[in-house]
């Protein structure tokens, strides 16, 4: 048998090997930009100068050596996985005990502490209260840092993902509009309000917590920045014009007259127009400042638990400020729960297969899936409110919205890599 001298077979080349069992395996949740391994936006090997480009002016890990690309979930070992797990902080690492506290302490503070939800609501700003506009603001600002805005153009030069933003763009502007106003009609058909609520929670697409949910579950932060600009753009167009469509048309009410375009535009351009400037000029200014590596190294390893910081905060006081409410319509929360959970759950798992099936990546499907499940629930809110007043049932209906969200995507956030693992998503 013919075989091989030693000395003529070819050289393997580590920075390229994504097997060698000796590269720990780290997520993308929240740890800091100099620990991960980055993926290409589309889910395909780079070559060694597109490579060196991309990471150019950022921080290498450690000793300095290259970051190895690795492919989307690759198969890990117990110890690889134990790994990942202790290189996430202690805030990361039991998120779900502490959102599950907050919602508690929040629902208490409502209902025994008679004067917290009043005072919550005193001050408006864009028709959502000062203090969850506050969170809002706050938890947005760390995860847009992290994105690397000198990088997008690279993005966007790919002709493969327009294929992909046309994907998320069918998913959330069709699918689950009328995925949401299918349910609303099977469980609520006697709710005109509490249905209407529903309709504008379905139409109302995510461009705040589904940074976070995506930076959890390992997703594409690049490019789930971008399905957030393309959705709040989209917004501003269509929000009034299809809740008109889907309420007064399709339903056959007349309440969604109510809804103006200023009050979605303003919306918009507050929660994500703010963090979003603040992000990009922090770091364009402080990269150019101090260094690319000490942004990486040490702003952003200060910043980043912030994100989660104003997460949890913004649950306290969404669950604090409409605690009394809940419990005492108790029956109509439970009725509008329901269908919450089936169109979280439906259009979740909908999305993931459907990326699957057309050859994303593990990085790209959780962007998609989560993007689709999540809701911009404070645009629900302020509409509802503005539109049809805060003790409206389509006020309780966009308030139960997040209420629902949070822990089922929670849920979500765990339970999509061991979906993803048997699945097996290509690289």
């Amino acid at each position: 048998m013919h075989t091989t001298p030693p000395d003529a077979m070819p050289k393997a080349r580590p920075t390229h090997c994504p097997t060698n069992p000796d590269v720990a395996v780290i997520t993308n949740a929240t740890v800091p930009t100099e620990d991960r391994d980055r993926n290409d936006p589309l889910g395909k090997p780079k070559d060694q100068s597109s490579q060196d480009d991309l990471e150019q002016g950022l921080a290498q890990a450690g000793d300095g050596e290259k970051q190895v690309a690795e492919p989307a979930m690759p198969r890990q070992s117990a110890d690889d996985r134990g790994s990942a797990f202790k290189a996430l902080g202690w805030l990361d690492r039991l998120l779900a005990l502490w959102i599950f506290l907050a919602m508690a302490v929040g629902i208490i503070l409502g209902n025994f502490v008679p004067d917290v939800g009043p005072a919550l609501q005193k001050g408006k700003f864009t028709d959502v209260s000062i203090p969850i506009a506050v969170g809002l603001l706050v938890m947005m600002y760390p995860i847009l840092c992290k994105v690397r805005f000198e990088s997008l153009h690279q993005v966007f030069a790919h002709r493969e993902i327009w294929r992909q933003i046309a994907f998320s763009v069918f998913i959330n502007w069709i699918v689950a509009p009328f995925l949401m106003l299918g349910l609303a009609w099977a469980f609520l058909p006697d709710e005109d309000g509490l249905r209407e609520g529903l309709i504008l929670v379905g139409l109302a697409r995510c461009i705040a917590m589904v940074l976070i949910w995506n930076a959890l579950a390992g997703g594409d932060a690049e490019y789930c920045a971008i399905l957030v600009a393309i959705n709040s753009i989209l917004q501003m167009v269509l929000y009034a014009p299809m809740a008109i469509f889907f309420i007064s048309i399709i339903s056959g009410d007349s309440a969604a007259q109510e809804i103006s375009y200023s009050t979605v535009a303003t919306s918009v351009a507050v929660f994500l127009g703010i963090p979003l400037g603040a992000a990009i000029i922090t770091r364009f200014l402080v990269r150019r400042l101090a260094s690319p590596r000490w942004f990486d190294v040490v702003f952003m390893r200060f910043l980043s638990p912030w994100s989660l910081i104003g997460l949890l905060y913004t649950i306290l006081i969404l669950f604090a400020s409409q605690g009394r409410q809940v419990v005492q319509q108790i029956v109509s929360v439970a009725r509008v729960a329901a269908p919450l959970i089936v169109y979280f759950t439906v259009i979740f798992f909908l999305t993931l297969w459907l990326s699957r099936r057309a050859g994303f990546n593990y990085s790209l499907s959780a962007t998609q899936s989560f993007t689709a499940a999540s809701n911009n629930f404070e645009l629900a809110i302020a509409v509802a409110v503005a539109s049809f007043g805060p003790d409206s049932q389509q006020a309780l209906a966009s308030t139960v919205g997040p209420l629902i969200e949070v822990p089922v995507l929670i849920g979500l956030v765990y339970l999509v890599r061991l979906v993803a693992k048997r699945w097996h998503f290509t690289a």
